[in-house]
């Protein structure tokens, strides 16, 4: 079907995937519809890391100037010792970072990335956004896309993009599968940087993560350095599967037992973060097909993964980036449009789903022998070496180099 005002693409889920990827596909001269289950869009945490792979889509959809207003250029990704306080490795994310890879690293608050699409979004004729709009499935009539709500209403297109996120109801359209429990939980908090100023931290303006066995320990500045990001996480030895959808296990309580003997800035990050709201932290298992038709996934709606590589939204802005390139190149041929995005993105996601795995592994081990391997190797290393990022920060891939 000819994509039109009354035929759009339609965009299920208004996150920061879903947004980018309405935008993208506007920009190539397309209609889009975005239903959001919400009230009003919105995103819900705190701070959000995007480094090169997801800045270089944003300065192609043109906001990376609205964005860069409130984001924080940070100079360093220090990874240090959560007991002993050592910093164990450093990699420099300032100039030589942004001439090798053609865009910076930020960081910033995740409702000012959200509000800086949506506002695009709103701008551009050819975005209509809806709310209060609970999906509950899709269908592919050949020549048509349907997709109904939970209130018993349908709208119709003439393509499907789920972008429901890890709760997704358009992946069950092609597998039946459920998220899977990683054991651990985050909270998540920003504070007014003056109240750091008192605080044990090292350099306000640099990322620090501080790792240990089942634990970690992630502060960034966040708006325009106005507010201080911080992230717990840790392995709850009280999960069970039957408790694992009630706040039984990964409490307060249990994270103030883990991080006792932590050394001092770690004591401190604990004693300020928020204790109202615990994340248990999820992924799924990369799966071998996300399209049917004119219908196709993007973002955690088709690869969610776990956060230790800070690539979840990274990865939904490539796929939003390189969608919108192969419906540029395919017209209203949105099947084929979807098989090529997929051919690129699906080995692509999966990789980066286990690697994200992997590391976390690395770095919450609680073997004696790991531990000492990879301290060596972090201390062996020099903050200009890229080896271990190049495959997630460097993927760039434009309309010309594919064609």
């Amino acid at each position: 079907m000819t994509n039109s005002k009354q035929h759009p693409i339609i965009v299920v889920g208004g996150g920061i995937g879903g947004l980018a990827t309405a935008l993208g596909l506007a920009q190539a001269d397309k209609y889009v519809k975005v239903l959001e289950q919400a009230p009003e869009f919105g995103e819900v945490g705190a701070g959000i890391q995007l480094a090169a792979n997801a800045t270089n889509v944003l300065q192609k959809l043109g906001v990376m100037d609205k964005i860069s207003e409130n984001a924080v250029f940070p100079k360093r990704l220090v990874l240090m010792d959560a007991f002993t306080g050592k910093e164990l490795s450093a990699l420099d994310i300032d100039q030589v970072y942004r001439e090798r890879y053609g865009a910076p690293y930020i960081v910033l608050h995740r409702t000012d990335l959200q509000k800086a699409l949506l506002d695009a979004c709103v701008a551009h004729p050819k975005v209509e956004l809806l709310t209060n709009q609970e999906i509950k499935t899709a269908a592919d009539n050949g020549d048509s896309v349907e997709v109904f709500t939970a209130a018993g209403e349908s709208f119709t297109g003439s393509a499907v993009i789920g972008a429901d996120g890890i709760w997704s109801k358009t992946r069950k359209l092609f597998v039946d599968d459920e998220p899977i429990c990683s054991e651990y939980v985050a909270y998540r908090g920003a504070i007014p940087m003056e109240e750091v100023a008192s605080a044990n931290v090292g350099d306000p303006e640099d990322v620090y993560m501080f790792i240990g066995p089942n634990m970690h320990v992630v502060q960034y500045p966040v708006r325009r350095g106005e507010l201080y990001n911080q992230v717990v996480v840790f392995k709850s030895n009280q999960y069970r599967k039957e408790i694992e959808h009630t706040d039984q296990w990964g409490t307060p309580e249990e994270m103030d037992e883990v991080f006792k003997d932590t050394c001092d800035r770690v004591k401190t990050a604990i004693s300020y973060i928020s204790r109202q709201r615990r994340w248990p932290m999820y992924d799924r298992n990369p799966i071998e097909n996300w399209t049917q038709g004119n219908i196709t996934l993007m973002g955690d709606a088709a690869h969610p993964m776990l956060q230790y590589l800070a690539q979840g939204a990274c990865q939904a802005l490539e796929d939003a980036g390189y969608l919108a390139d192969m419906v540029r190149k395919h017209g209203d041929n949105f099947h084929q449009a979807f098989l090529d995005y997929q051919k690129e993105r699906l080995p692509r996601t999966a990789y980066v789903q286990t690697s994200a795995r992997n590391w976390g592994e690395i770095i919450h081990t609680t073997n004696p022998i790991t531990t000492l391997l990879r301290n060596k190797i972090l201390e062996n290393r020099t903050d200009k070496d890229y080896t271990y990022i190049d495959q997630y920060h460097g993927y760039k891939k434009v309309l010309e180099e594919v064609n």
